[in-house]
């Protein structure tokens, strides 16, 4: 086919280790890709400190769009939109654009470039239990407990280390919403960013109660809220064009023309939900039929890198306890959005491997044989399975138990101090229990995916099929274990590592076209999104008889650490 007869987009996907820009066609073709790394700093006497640079991330994204035009060959003038998301991060400037240190230190609120709180930064726990103790209703649109990683603790913590005076000409930026300010010079913040993470209420807008209530009353800034996005009026729908378009500063950093249209953006999970749940599949040797917009609210969709996010979208807003949501026009206006996630998965899985006293003997291994070490593992554990008689990994682990909650609990429990266990430990640092350990961490994984589907259910959501992007879709034993774990079939687009970024560039056709109703957004979706695999249910009656067990048994093992918790608070008073 002749791509070179569609119009082109590029999306730009802020990850947290790196930033990805795509040339993407208006049918979905993926003509050029380009990933640069970027900083994080951490403090290695804090282990709750991530920190970024926009203006780091900013030189990166402007390479990597040079890069996709250059290997593309295509006139910049072909590129009729561009869209960006990003992690859902903290970026400080003041109101020249200038950036701020989130450092804490003598140079907190000084220019300078450490001025992103990454969305993993746990420093506010403090700031996010007085928000919670405040019984303001801005809580029930988060299943009830706001995040520490969200932006509103993050900011107050912030406060807490300034002066009232650095405070004051602080501007407070969702990091999706910094990068279409960068591009246009416009001030406009998307509901997604807005909705999801700094408490803007559905219908009502900012709060002044509530805001007053925790210590942040300079905000309101006489009903102006300039520091966190302006008023009501001026934030935008996803994929609404942003101002006149890209500067000409801003074209000229990155390649491009001035004035191309710059879609509001999305927090990354949203863009991977984008990016994937319009996708038909084959059955029966022919591709699905073209799904309705009706449709999207049954396909959850699970954006699994360093950690997971799972989306679902709903007609009318659902409230689930723990999950957070629901969000009015998060992404399509007129919609809702529940948000669940796992903090820790891709994270967690590199952590298990990695500090295993056996990891120097895999990677051995996995040289000598030329596999990577995910192979090396499976081998190991085939051999496994076949000297003590077993005909599945799940049987062969049946007695042992892992939590996987390392890094706290994001949804359901929405509590950041649980945090991981496992019990039926051997005295064994072999590879053989290393290759064990990490295929528990992938069984545990789906089974707290199956309480995030279960606890959406139970909600009134109608979840029938999962759909998965982001680096975890490689591992074909770890999405089967899903499906089997789940109970629910999965569906896997064709380039699922590019997903996210794919739905950034939607935004840029989006915002072309100036499109603003839903069942237009979900047409663009579904014709730009490749096929895709589908994944049934397969388990065995045994394997399945024991996958149930377990989940029965990871409930228990929230219930025993939360009351074990209690009972040292309680000892210790």
């Amino acid at each position: 086919m002749n791509t070179d007869t569609f119009e082109h987009y590029i999306g730009i996907d802020v990850g947290t280790g790196s930033v990805r820009a795509c040339l993407v066609t208006s049918n979905g073709t993926i003509k050029a890709s380009n990933a640069q790394d970027t900083h994080t700093w951490r403090d290695p006497q804090d282990h709750r400190i991530f920190e970024q640079s926009t203006t780091d991330i900013w030189t990166k994204i402007c390479a990597a769009v040079k890069n996709v035009l250059e290997d593309s060959r295509i006139d910049p003038a072909a590129v009729k939109g561009i869209g960006f998301d990003a992690t859902c991060s903290l970026a400080v400037t003041d109101f020249l654009g200038n950036p701020i240190v989130v450092t804490k230190g003598n140079d907190t609120g000084k220019v300078g470039d450490r001025n992103i709180i990454l969305w993993a930064d746990h420093r506010a726990e403090e700031e996010a239990d007085l928000i919670n103790s405040s019984g303001s209703i801005v809580l029930d649109y988060v299943g009830g407990t706001m995040s520490l990683e969200m932006e509103v603790p993050k900011i107050l913590w912030l406060k807490k280390c300034m002066s009232p005076e650095l405070f004051s000409r602080c501007q407070f930026f969702d990091l999706p919403d910094y990068f279409t300010y960068k591009c246009t010079d416009n001030n406009t913040r998307s509901f997604c960013s807005t909705t999801c993470k700094c408490s803007f209420m559905p219908d009502g807008g900012w709060q002044e109660d509530f805001f007053t209530s925790i210590g942040l009353a300079e905000l309101i800034d006489g009903g102006e809220w300039r520091q966190i996005g302006a008023a009501k009026g001026r934030v935008q729908a996803a994929g609404t064009p942003v101002g006149r378009g890209l500067t000409k500063r801003a074209a000229h950093e990155l390649g491009l023309q001035e004035g191309t249209a710059v879609g509001s953006g999305l927090i990354d999970a949203y863009a991977g939900w984008m990016g994937t749940v319009g996708a038909r599949y084959m059955q029966n040797g022919q591709l699905s039929v073209f799904p309705s917009l009706d449709e999207s609210r049954h396909r959850l969709a699970a954006v699994a890198g360093t950690s997971t996010c799972h989306l679902v979208q709903s007609k009318e807003g659902i409230f689930v306890k723990g999950v957070w949501g629901p969000y009015k026009d998060a992404a399509f206006q007129g919609w809702w959005m529940n948000e669940g996630g796992q903090s820790s998965t891709g994270q967690l899985i590199d952590f298990i491997i990695t500090t295993h006293a056996a990891y120097p003997e895999l990677e051995e291994r996995a040289k000598q044989e030329n596999k990577n070490i995910h192979q090396v593992l499976l081998d190991v554990l085939k051999r496994l399975c076949a000297d003590n008689g077993v005909e599945s990994f799940t049987e062969l682990l049946k007695d042992v138990h892992f939590y996987p909650d390392f890094h706290g609990n994001r949804s359901p429990i929405a509590d950041p101090r649980m945090r991981g266990a496992i019990v039926g430990l051997e005295l064994d640092a072999s590879i053989n229990d290393l290759a064990r350990k990490y295929y528990l961490t992938l069984e545990s994984i789906s089974l707290q995916t199956r309480h995030i589907i279960s606890t959406l259910n139970d909600a009134g959501h109608d979840v029938t099929s999962l759909y998965l992007s982001g680096g975890q879709v490689k591992n074909t034993v770890m999405m089967q274990l899903f499906a089997d774990t789940c109970g629910v079939p999965l569906v896997l687009p064709t380039n699922g590592g590019e997903a996210v970024v794919l739905g950034a560039a939607m935004l840029g056709r989006v915002a072309s076209k100036g499109v603003t109703v839903a069942e237009d957004m979900w047409r663009i979706m579904v014709e730009m999104t490749p096929p895709a695999t589908l994944i049934t249910p397969a388990a065995p009656a045994k394997v399945k008889e024991i996958l149930n067990a377990k989940y029965k048994i990871f409930l228990e093992m929230i219930d025993i650490q939360k009351r074990w918790r209690k009972e040292m608070e309680e000892a210790t008073r």
